[in-house]
């Protein structure tokens, strides 16, 4: 049955390798233990935000915290959606997509992580395509951007095979020093033409096209 009040709880995006799932408070505990188990080289610092150098239990408790909050700001000008990634019938990462003013602009921004224990199969190209199809088709978007500090391969590699165009760098702080961010933006032409793939299927987008204040 539908979510009668949270219509994001109703969405899934469906590929051959895996599933993208809303991301419930049972979905967020398996987040969290998957996190604690490890997600990189605890000497590589791949987040913006350094929320894996946390120790247990506060990793997990920010995991809830990051999914409490992500639902109570949600609104049509400013949200983040964010999913659990499914593949094989278990919970292997995470992905999410955040805009602000998000009627007007039709530009989102993606962010994910894997489980190390799940990386070097493919799945970061699967879920990035599978993020994609949900911004681009389930909510018309126009425009995607990402980004990643100048020394995360997997993350640059996964943009680089997807023909992202690059935006520029700029100056950012990671684990208090200045490093470089690389940002990429992908339009809507070169997804229909590059990216789009038939066999994705997109689950519940009307209800959350409601919610997020489109039409």
């Amino acid at each position: 049955m539908p979510h009668p009040y949270w219509p994001l709880f109703d969405v899934e995006v469906r590929t051959p390798r895996l599933r993208l799932r809303a991301v419930t408070d049972e979905l967020a505990t398996d987040l969290a233990a998957l996190a604690a188990r490890g997600v990189h080289d605890p000497a590589f610092a791949p987040f913006s935000v350094p929320w894996t150098d946390l120790e247990p239990p506060e990793l997990e408790r920010g995991v809830l915290r990051f999914h409490w909050r992500s639902r109570a700001d949600t609104s049509p000008t400013d949200w983040r959606v964010p999913f659990a990634v499914e593949a094989d019938g278990r919970i292997v990462g995470s992905t999410d997509l955040t805009a602000a003013d998000f009627p007007t602009l039709r530009q989102f921004e993606t962010g994910s992580w894997l489980g190390r224990e799940f990386q070097g199969r493919g799945l970061g190209k699967e879920l990035r395509v599978a993020t994609l199809a949900f911004g681009f088709i389930g909510l018309d978007a126009e425009r995607a951007t990402t980004g990643a500090w100048h020394d995360n391969q997997p993350s640059l590699g996964v943009t680089a095979s997807l023909g992202y165009e690059r935006s520029g760098t700029r100056r950012a702080v990671r684990r208090d020093r200045a490093d470089t961010l690389i940002g990429f933006h992908m339009d809507r032409s070169h997804y229909l033409t590059n990216v789009h793939r038939d066999d994705i299927e997109i689950v519940g987008a009307d209800g959350a096209r409601e919610l997020l204040g489109l039409s």
